[in-house]
This record gives C-alpha cells, sequence and structure tokens, in this order.
C-alpha cells in the first residue's frame, strides 16, 4: 500500500530533485610548447608567434624585454639604442634583431627628416622673407614629425611586449 505521501514540508522526506547530466569533459591541446603527435619540428627549436625561436639564445620574455626596448630607445638614446641592440642580440634572436633593426630604420629615418627641415629653415635666412615663411613651415613638420614618433614608438613597444612583429609606416630601410 502507497499510504506514504511524500510531503514537501516534511525536512525528513524532501522531494525528488532531477539529476542533471554532468558537463562535458574540457578537451585541452597539449601543453604550450609542444606537438601533437605526428607532427615533427626540428630540435631545440620552439614556435612563438610568427619566430622560430632557438631554445639555446634567449627566452621569450627576454626576447620581448630586449625587443620593447629597442623601441623605447626613441626617449632613451635615439638610433643609438636600437642600433647597439641590434649589433649585441642580432645572432641570439631574430624575433629581438627584427625589432631592433625596424627601430634603427625609423630612428635614422627619423633624424633624417628633422636634419632636413633644420637645413632648410637655416637656408631660408638667405632670403628674408621666405625665413619667415619657411621657419614656421620647417617647425610644423618637426612637431608633427616629433608626435608622429612618440605615438609609432609606443605603437611598436606595445606590439613588441606582446610578442608580434611590427613594422613603421612610411620607413626608409636603411638596415636590412
Amino acid at each position: 500500500m502507497d499510504l506514504e505521501k511524500k510531503d514537501p514540508k516534511d525536512p525528513f522526506n524532501p522531494p525528488e530533485v532531477p539529476k542533471t547530466p554532468p558537463p562535458p569533459p574540457i578537451q585541452q591541446g597539449p601543453p604550450r610548447g609542444q606537438q601533437q603527435y605526428g607532427q615533427q619540428q626540428q630540435y631545440g627549436q620552439q614556435q612563438y608567434g610568427n619566430y622560430n625561436r632557438q631554445s639555446g639564445g634567449l627566452s621569450e620574455s627576454d626576447e620581448k624585454l630586449w625587443a620593447t626596448l629597442s623601441h623605447l630607445g626613441f626617449v632613451i638614446g635615439g638610433f643609438i639604442t636600437p642600433l647597439v641592440i641590434y649589433m649585441i642580440q642580432k645572432d641570439k634572436s631574430k624575433f629581438v634583431a627584427d625589432h631592433a633593426r625596424e627601430a634603427l630604420n625609423f630612428q635614422l629615418t627619423v633624424l633624417g627628416v628633422v636634419l632636413a627641415s633644420m637645413f632648410l629653415m637655416v637656408f631660408s635666412f638667405i632670403i628674408p622673407p621666405l625665413a619667415i615663411v619657411m621657419t614656421f613651415l620647417m617647425v610644423g613638420i618637426m612637431l608633427i614629425v616629433g608626435i608622429g614618433s612618440l605615438i609609432l614608438g609606443i605603437m611598436a613597444l606595445v606590439e613588441a611586449n606582446k610578442g608580434a612583429p611590427y613594422r613603421y609606416p612610411m620607413t626608409i630601410r636603411f638596415v636590412k
């Protein structure tokens, strides 16, 4: 006999709760830096981003640091900083060499534009009516180049810190 009816208010006889199925298991790929079965990679190399980095050289965080410092050269020492970093690190890391080379080319381009503007400004003083116009024009160009190089340098610095490649726009490639 089914005399027992379940009372929802009875603490000793709670109502039935429908069971939910467990969530499906999370499928994970191989840990970072490891290949799945069947994929081959040369011994001693790890793949990060677009660069094939040698494990015997710099670590990923060191590479990001050196690449970031090469773009920070516009504040620290102009074209000297990326030049020194390029000369020291070019054989150790392709990633750092690419970023230092790009920063060096950009800093040399900015230096060339600023020197050309200064030369034209000084040269324009030979013709007095032209001097005022050329002075304002060249000072304006140098301000635009200075602010633009600051913005582009920060953008490159952020990309280098992410571990991504970066190419400055409107840059003459002096060093290839």
